[in-house]
């Protein structure tokens, strides 16, 4: 159970927000944290402390008059640390390539992957045709209606008609090389991990799986040990001192 840090951009911004707060429309969010500090400071930080498979995440589609901005901020983070990120946000078979080269060591899909709420196959092939599936991550972030855990896409506001099963993350096992899973029910409240979410994940044992969503102090962080079997990875981002949360990053960093 290793610790993935963060470095979440919305606006050319490194912020953390409210996970299912994210509106496309003038580019919304609500708002835990704004950094001062731009995104090659925390890359740098990372890499200082031996942090590898952090995640920069891309929270501005590529319609955005934002856009631009929070991808300049991203390039600086991959380029502070090469080798040492993954990426996601809008990502692409045609624009995958750019980001490895630019120093990210994965690119994270969803969107690209989940079309008018289905799987597009082709889209996930030609991906791995493009890259490689040992440079992919797929996004399999999710929210529960009538008492299952669908993923979502469009930055979690749209729902797919997939729901996250054993069998789903088996299928994708072939075309990827990690998951990643937010709970956004609970992401960025540091309110409680989703148990149900954790306890499903930690029942897999293929590729590696890194847990986002609701880690809101170290005694949740042992709870989510005991209900994933110490098994996959997680990630705090509100929740992290280092964003404005309780959670000392000086203790959560030696998980690795």
């Amino acid at each position: 159970m290793r610790f993935r840090p963060c470095i979440d951009i919305h606006n050319g911004t490194v912020k953390q927000i409210v996970g299912g707060s994210l509106k496309d429309e003038a580019n919304q969010a609500v708002e835990n944290f704004t950094a001062v500090q731009d995104a090659d400071y925390f890359a740098r930080l990372y890499q200082r402390d031996g942090l590898k498979g952090g995640h920069v995440i891309l929270l501005n589609p590529p319609s955005s008059e934002y856009f631009e901005k929070t991808k300049v901020q991203a390039r600086r983070a991959l380029e502070a640390y090469p080798g040492g990120l993954q990426i996601g946000g809008g990502i692409t078979a045609e624009n995958a390539e750019e980001y490895l080269k630019a120093g990210a060591s994965h690119v994270i899909v969803t969107s690209y992957v989940f079309q008018d709420g289905i799987i597009r196959w082709e889209n996930m092939e030609k991906l791995r045709q493009a890259v490689g599936k040992e440079h992919i991550v797929i996004d399999l972030s999710c929210r529960k209606k009538d008492g299952d855990y669908y993923i979502v896409t469009n930055r979690w506001q749209t729902f797919t008609q997939v729901k996250l099963t054993q069998g789903i993350l088996e299928e994708f096992a072939q075309y990827c090389d990690e998951f990643l899973v937010h709970g956004v029910d609970v992401e960025g409240k540091a309110s409680g991990i989703d148990d149900g979410l954790a306890a499903l994940l930690g029942m897999y044992e293929g590729n590696a799986v890194t847990y986002a969503g609701g880690i809101g102090s170290l005694m949740e962080l042992e709870h989510f040990r005991e209900i994933s079997g110490g098994k996959i990875d997680f990630t705090i981002g509100s929740a992290l001192d280092l964003f404005g949360g309780k959670i000392p990053y000086e203790k959560v960093r030696k998980y690795r």
